[in-house]
């Protein structure tokens, strides 16, 4: 379901969609987003970022889910100047899956498996912040327009 509206900025809209967290899902967020993008002054290379961003803050959420119903709602807001993009999760703390086999053996060599998502997302996106609480995360991924 994508949905666009005027905010009280004129100059800006947003975009909302809301996938169910499941891994067959994130190419649906990664094309929605690809054509948001697409829209800003950005070039190929800056689309791709922000798609390869998005794809790992929904990546996270379904890994934190696991089997768990939960969904990802992701608002982007389209200004002149930034692509703002959240996408936020309802998977309650106490939902919080085992780790998969493969983020098991990367903690286990020394790797912290969402740590490196997170550093992927910082050098994809200009600004990146994360928040969790006892009902979900919330991922702020911001894009500059090009001066």
């Amino acid at each position: 379901m994508a949905e666009s509206h005027s905010e009280t900025n004129l100059n800006s809209e947003t975009v909302q969609l809301i996938i169910p967290c499941r891994p067959e899902y994130v190419g649906v967020a990664r094309l929605a987003i690809l054509g948001i993008a697409s829209r800003m002054p950005f070039s190929y290379d800056e689309v791709e970022d922000v798609r390869l961003a998005v794809g790992e803050a929904c990546t996270h959420a379904v890994e934190r889910a696991g089997s768990a119903a939960a969904t990802i709602r992701i608002v982007s807001t389209i200004s002149a100047h930034a692509l703002k993009i959240e996408v936020s999760d309802d998977v309650a703390a106490d939902a919080v899956a085992t780790q998969s086999e493969e983020a098991r053996l990367l903690e286990e060599a020394g790797v912290d498996h969402q740590g490196l998502g997170a550093l992927l997302m910082e050098i994809l996106v200009d600004d990146v912040t994360v928040e969790t609480d006892a009902s979900g995360t919330r991922v702020v991924l911001t894009k500059y327009a090009p001066e």
